[in-house]
């Protein structure tokens, strides 16, 4: 998704924090890793949150992979012949098909939202990487101002919370490759944290 803005923003700290984890995810999604990022993944500090143990996993599951295992994987699991093992995307989820009302819903969004297309990017706007780039976006304001909570809330339950779960679940439990089912188990918890707290925001 293309930047609006190039101002500094100041947001708090937990707010970053979760910006930071959606964009990290969102990443992990969009390509495979390269061999620095691998050697960086295997690297990350954990705690015994739900968040850190993931980490933990992901970290651990990068030790036994490279970068070329990794594309070979992603491949596989994303793109295959054809089609890869996952669809990652929220109309095929929520309705079977690509390109139906859920992508419609979503474009829609983006533009009340000022978000625009980046360019070179030829994958429908409701692909599972591209929504966790917008919430990271929403949050540090990539879009113009920061969204305020209700914004971040109405755009996760419309267009992330109603699918994503289910996408993450499937993700984790891939025989195909640990590492990648190690990332639909942090993007598990990420949804489970944020559904969660949105619950509560009023």
């Amino acid at each position: 998704m293309s930047q609006m803005t190039s101002q500094e923003i100041s947001i708090a700290p937990e707010d970053s924090d979760r910006a930071v984890l959606y964009g990290f995810v969102g990443r992990l999604l969009q390509a495979a890793p390269s061999e620095e990022e691998v050697v960086a993944i295997r690297g990350l500090t954990v705690d015994d949150t739900p968040v850190g143990e993931a980490i933990g996993r992901l970290a651990a599951a990068a030790r036994a992979e490279d970068a070329g295992s990794l594309k070979r994987a992603y491949q596989d699991l994303f793109i295959g012949l054809g089609r890869g093992e996952f669809v990652p995307y929220a109309s095929y989820y929520l309705t079977g098909f690509l390109h139906e009302k859920p992508l419609a819903d979503l474009r829609a969004s983006m533009a009340g939202l000022g978000i625009e297309r980046a360019e070179g990017v030829s994958e429908p706007e409701d692909h599972i990487a591209a929504l966790m780039q917008m919430m990271e976006g929403m949050i540090v304001g990539e879009f113009g101002e920061p969204a305020t909570l209700s914004e971040q809330k109405a755009f996760f339950q419309k267009h992330v919370g109603s699918w994503a779960g289910h996408f993450f679940k499937d993700l984790a439990a891939t025989q195909t490759n640990a590492f990648y089912a190690a990332v639909g188990a942090l993007g598990g918890v990420l949804i489970s944290v944020e559904d969660e707290a949105f619950g509560m925001a009023q």
